[in-house]
């Protein structure tokens, strides 16, 4: 089947549908903190409806630590605080000098900045061993096909919500959340350099430059802490975002895949198309790293072609675009998979996408194409970012029909060329 030749009715009742559903998700569970019971409930609802039209749902566990995060922003900014403020009281009442001053702010700016790497960089689980594990729940709809299972596309959205970013929710978006980031980062890197250099000086002969961070570099570290302030009160853990944006949309594109297709009595030969709802991204992608790690052979050795959709907030239409490149830049998504989307969205009608990148955060995606699984994102969020993103605005009053409308489309269409032309 063409897209053209899809009942565009069933597109628009799967809209509506969308759009009841989230409205009754988040008044019914609320807020959905990775691995709490609103998020589990809101997934075995989930399982209910979708049980109607797969042919085979099922749940898998895991166990996460949802703090662990973001969490490391109050540990490092009390450290570097902590740091700054009782050298400085050491210094001026003579227990100390502030070369030795220099030499503590160094050490913990830059092991600061080795866990930021680690956990907002590069998404590793290196804080998890700190902190208390909690079960989450993946759950997996799956619509078989008539014949021999050739190739499978899996269409992912995740249903956790985000702890409250205090800097948007007060700022709502541009200039206030990058100003206190850069300010925290650069503030922070700025120290690290300039405790390296005035420890350096104080073995080498810098001469008079040498002698002026011996004597006054230290006084710089003041204004380090007071931008670690705004990174204390950066993440809000006793308020979690209503997340109808970002992810129920994602969500129930991926729901709403399967629906669309059994509404429209579309029965794929030899293409296995299948929803998979995680939790745990607001946490560091947990849950999708977790699956990717369980299901690597069944995605990449089992000789059937697999490719994952993952779809993360469908709201700013003209920020509508394949994200190719994530995890701030440093993660590059199949080129193949990726060119199959947007030539889907082109036949789909739809031909003012663009590549873009994740320039900040990840999504899902990353995750499985670190794991060496075929995987690309579709989103449509203000990289600015949103004023809803990561706060209580995001609720059901901000969903936008067309733009989720448009998702669905470039989806059903991207369905149907995977399973005519696959990637090779």
């Amino acid at each position: 089947m063409k897209f053209s030749e899809f009942p565009q009715a069933v597109i628009d009742e799967n809209v509506d549908y969308t759009v009841k559903e989230i409205t009754n998700v988040i008044k019914k569970y609320g807020p959905r903190e990775s691995g709490n019971e609103n998020c589990y409930a809101a997934e075995k609802h989930i399982k209910k409806e979708m049980d109607t039209f797969c042919d085979e749902t099922r749940f898998e566990s895991y166990k996460m630590a949802p703090k662990a995060f973001l969490h490391w922003t109050k540990l490092v900014s009390a450290a570097v605080i902590l740091a700054v403020v009782v050298c400085a009281i050491l210094v001026f009442t003579s227990v100390t000098t502030f070369f030795v001053a220099q030499c503590v702010v160094c050490g913990v700016t830059f092991v600061g900045l080795f866990i930021t790497v680690m956990e907002f960089l590069m998404y590793k689980q290196f804080m998890d061993p700190l902190y208390k594990k909690v079960e989450g729940h993946n759950l997996l709809g799956v619509r078989k096909p008539k014949g021999e299972v050739k190739k499978r596309i899996i269409i992912s959205g995740h249903i956790d919500s985000a702890y409250e970013w205090r800097h948007i929710y007060y700022g709502k978006k541009f200039p206030l959340m990058t100003i206190l980031m850069a300010w925290t980062i650069v503030g922070a890197i700025a120290s690290f350099v300039i405790s390296v250099v005035t420890i350096i000086a104080k073995f080498a002969d810098m001469g008079a430059f040498g002698q002026f961070l011996l004597n006054y570099s230290y006084y710089f570290h003041f204004f380090t802490a007071l931008g670690m302030v705004t990174l204390f009160m950066f993440v809000d853990f006793k308020t979690i975002s209503p997340g109808a944006n970002d992810n129920l949309t994602g969500t129930y594109a991926a729901v709403s895949a399967l629906r669309m297709l059994d509404m429209a009595g579309v029965e794929l030969e030899n293409t296995e198309v299948c929803a998979m709802i995680t939790d745990g991204e607001e946490a560091g992608l947990r849950g999708c790293k977790q699956w990717a790690k369980d299901h690597y052979d069944e995605y990449v050795n089992s000789g059937v072609e697999t490719a994952v959709l993952c779809v993360d907030t469908l709201t700013d239409l003209e920020y509508l675009n394949v994200y190719n490149r994530d995890m701030t830049g440093t993660v590059k998504h199949s080129p193949k998979f990726s060119q199959l989307v947007m030539d889907s969205a082109i036949e789909a009608g739809h031909d003012d996408l663009k590549f873009a990148n994740v320039f900040f955060g990840s999504s899902d995606a990353a995750a499985f194409t670190q794991a060496g699984i075929t995987s690309t994102c579709l989103a449509a969020m203000d990289p600015a970012p949103a004023d809803y993103y990561h706060n209580r605005r995001d609720s059901y009053d901000r969903l936008v029909p067309e733009a989720i409308k448009t998702g669905y489309e470039v989806i059903i269409s991207t369905i149907l060329n995977f399973d005519e032309k696959g990637l090779q």
